[in-house]
């Protein structure tokens, strides 16, 4: 007969099963309702809504109000990190994939990582005069807008200790220093929805970065696109990236669990936007 095991050596079946959930999750990045997490895991509605409840309060799921689906959070995620840049770094995903085939241009994926901004995935140009750019590189948090797409939407105090305490290097002549020039322009990138660089970081280079929603509508990750300026001399080229970028934010943000009907606005629209405020800047 089988040695009956030790009740002090038994798994404690709550946690268990919140470890269930949070593996789960892991495993559908779309995130699932909480329907959907009884009937995969197969434990009773009422246990289930009681783990999600505690993980949720702790930070290790968000659940989008909108579509109602778990996504795992930020206490979950770290959980799987170092504070060695690459442990984040990750395959271009197939968004980044989707932009790179239909703009012929350098794209990347980056992401707050702490108190900095870093390219995680890459996909770069085939084009002989193109921007160098790194998976692991940290992006500038004043100068470049695939940093400033994610600092628009985060926490204001946040972003105001970030920019306080940050090295503004100057890059190029256009290069802004000014922390509260900085927060304002932020405020535009709000109001468009994507941040836009020219000369700022790279002479000779123009960007467009956007940001990228959760199910629970925060900015983590920001989609970036660079070209060489001239190739993005005229107001139709420009809109034409922008409409790629900000569709390639959509499909991840949706990818996170964010409602998926964002409508893109059309090149005319997008270049209102840019001649309307004066301010075509922003950085790569």
């Amino acid at each position: 007969m089988a040695a009956e095991q030790d009740p002090a050596d038994r798994p404690m079946q709550v946690v268990v099963r919140a470890l269930a959930v949070l593996s789960c999750l892991a495993d559908t990045p779309q995130g699932l309702t909480l329907p959907q997490l009884h009937k995969r895991l197969e434990i009773p509605l009422a246990s289930v809504y009681r783990i999600a409840a505690t993980l949720e309060h702790e930070g290790f799921i968000v659940r989008a109000a909108s579509s109602k689906r778990y996504t795992l959070g930020r206490a979950a995620r770290r959980l799987g990190t170092v504070h060695e840049y690459t442990a984040q770094l990750v395959a271009p995903p197939a968004p980044l994939l989707d932009l790179a085939s239909a703009t012929h241009e350098t794209v990347f994926l980056t992401q707050l990582v702490d108190s900095k901004v870093v390219c995680v995935a890459l996909v770069e140009s085939p084009r002989p005069l193109r921007l160098f750019v790194r998976v692991g590189q940290e992006m500038p948090l004043h100068a470049a807008a695939s940093a400033r797409a994610i600092l628009a939407f985060r926490d204001p105090a946040l972003v105001d200790a970030l920019l306080a305490t940050y090295p503004k290097d100057l890059y190029t002549a256009g290069t802004p220093r000014d922390a509260d020039a900085v927060i304002d322009h932020l405020a535009v990138v709000r109001e468009r929805g994507f941040d836009i660089c020219d000369n700022e970081l790279d002479d000779g280079v123009w960007a467009v970065g956007a940001p990228v929603h959760d199910g629970s509508g925060r900015v983590e990750y920001g989609v970036a696109l660079a070209a060489a300026s001239t190739r993005m001399v005229d107001p139709e080229s420009r809109a034409a990236a922008v409409a790629e970028v900000l569709k390639a934010a959509a499909s991840f943000s949706a990818e996170l669990g964010a409602k998926n009907d964002v409508r893109i606005p059309s090149k005319r629209e997008i270049i209102a936007r840019l001649v309307g405020r004066g301010l075509e800047s922003g950085a790569s």
